[in-house]
């Protein structure tokens, strides 16, 4: 008996006996909505494998992004901070002087220390010089764009007239290691991006299946412009957009289909989220925000709030919906705790959300969220369902009509928003200031929007915070 009991060890696959610790695999799109997803109510395409996968796992309800615009949100999902206390803003441009300081502790570099093999296979958008690069910020492994697909300089039609605006920009590279493999130069090339990172990412799996891995892939789409491949071109029935989403449920199904393959499926945490809000104005390129208020490049919920499904058979509940406060500040903090990796040295902002995704309730690590934009503009605070929007000028959408067919419709950014406080279980929509009938609310919201400013600063109020750490400065500018 015993004998046999040894062979029957012996002929059992190796990564079942030397993977201990949980994969991670963490999606996120760009510019994808809340209302993206046929979970989320999408509609006129389907998303089977999304919807699969939340069946099997968990989605949450209230989930946002550190903020509503690219930079910002990618630092604030990799480093567990509020991008601002850091020292990120906006969307970084080619050639930029600054990026991710050295200091700061990326997922990648926590996980890498732990025994972890890291790669990342699509945007990176913290800085495009060498010194802000994946392989300095803890990745073994990196292919993709240093910064958004519409940085290039091609028109919005796909042309290059002698007016274009986007001539100033450089031809948009992807990048494998340090350096620039190839570039992406026509809207048939765009096409293509989703196929190619796909291939990557399940050859980094196939690559590490007998070790543990971190697996980022910041898909770049739906983020203007877009396109999708000849095999998903003409699927749905919503047009190009319809069919760019199909093609990445399509890609997420292949992972998914790759951990099944590998039997990986069972050690292995999937992510799937995006890192803001539709870019409405572009039209039928854009996304759908599920009826919240405004979009990309506000602190309206339809600005920040976004899909965020997680999956880990065998360990967390099924069909699970969680309506728990939560943001990509907190992925880092989970992730280390679920994957026992030490936290950053430096003070974070993330909590462990790991209770909610596990199907506890009455969990709520989150109480509070700051929604800050620009440079440093403190624009509203969250506590539970309230949430109080402060006098600011921003970005709105509404009273104008979104452009079509890739090119941009107008909008306004400098509309004078006033204060208002709305409860946001009842009006998720932020549509009836409530402040008249609940003083002791607005009370308490306004003194946390004074600790915020008090430790990280406001930009509004001309406030200076305490806690502000350096953005990364370039080598040689």
């Amino acid at each position: 008996m015993k004998q046999l009991i040894l062979l029957t060890f012996l002929v059992l696959p190796f990564h079942l006996f030397s993977q201990k610790k949980p994969n991670v695999i963490l999606i996120m799109m760009d510019d994808l909505g809340y209302g993206d997803l046929g979970v989320y109510g999408a509609s006129q395409y389907q998303t089977p494998n999304l919807d699969k996968m939340a069946k099997e796992g968990v989605r949450f309800t209230h989930f946002l992004s550190a903020q509503a615009v690219c930079s910002a949100s990618r630092a604030g999902l990799l480093t567990g901070c509020y991008p601002n206390r850091i020292g990120i803003a906006g969307a970084l441009f080619p050639n930029s002087k600054v990026g991710i300081n050295a200091e700061e502790e990326t997922i990648a570099e926590l996980l890498k220390a732990n025994g972890y093999r890291t790669g990342i296979f699509g945007k990176w958008h913290l800085g495009d010089r060498k010194e802000f690069l994946p392989l300095q910020h803890g990745f073994d492994e990196y292919v993709g764009i240093p910064y958004s697909n519409d940085m290039w300089p091609v028109h919005y039609d796909g042309t290059r007239p002698e007016n274009n605006s986007k001539k100033i920009h450089p031809e948009l590279p992807i990048i494998r290691g340090n350096e620039a493999a190839s570039y992406i130069k026509t809207l048939d090339d765009q096409a293509q991006i989703t196929q190619l990172l796909t291939k990557e990412s399940i050859q980094f799996i196939e690559k590490n299946k007998d070790k543990p891995f971190f697996l980022y892939f910041p898909n770049p789409m739906p983020h203007v412009p877009i396109n999708a491949s000849a095999a998903f071109k003409g699927k749905s029935k919503l047009g190009l957009y319809g069919d760019v989403m199909m093609e990445m449920d399509w890609s997420v199904g292949q992972i998914l289909q790759t951990l099944k393959r590998l039997k990986l499926d069972e050690n292995t945490i999937v992510i799937f989220t995006s890192d803001n809000g539709p870019w409405q104005n572009f039209g039928n390129h854009a996304g759908s925000t599920g009826g919240l208020r405004e979009a990309k490049g506000t602190s309206f919920e339809g600005g920040q709030r976004v899909p965020f499904i997680v999956q880990w058979k065998g360990h967390i509940p099924e069909g699970q919906v969680q309506s728990g406060l939560a943001s990509n500040i907190d992925v880092l903090p989970t992730l280390c705790a679920i994957t026992k990796s030490p936290l950053p040295k430096k003070k974070i902002d993330g909590v462990n959300i790991q209770a909610l995704i596990q199907g506890d309730t009455e969990a709520e690590p989150r109480k509070i969220f700051y929604y800050y934009y620009r440079t440093n503009n403190l624009e509203a605070v969250r506590q539970g369902t309230w949430k109080l929007v402060f006098a600011h000028p921003g970005r709105t959408h509404e009273g104008f009509l979104p452009g079509q067919d890739g090119f941009p419709g107008p909008l306004r950014e400098d509309f004078p928003f006033k204060q208002a406080l709305y409860d946001l279980r009842r009006d998720p929509g932020e549509r009836y200031d409530m402040s008249e009938k609940y003083p002791e609310k607005l009370a308490e919201l306004q003194a946390l929007g004074n600790q915020a400013r008090a430790e990280i600063g406001d930009d509004l109020l001309k406030i200076k915070g305490a806690e502000n750490r350096t953005v990364g400065q370039a080598i040689n500018p």
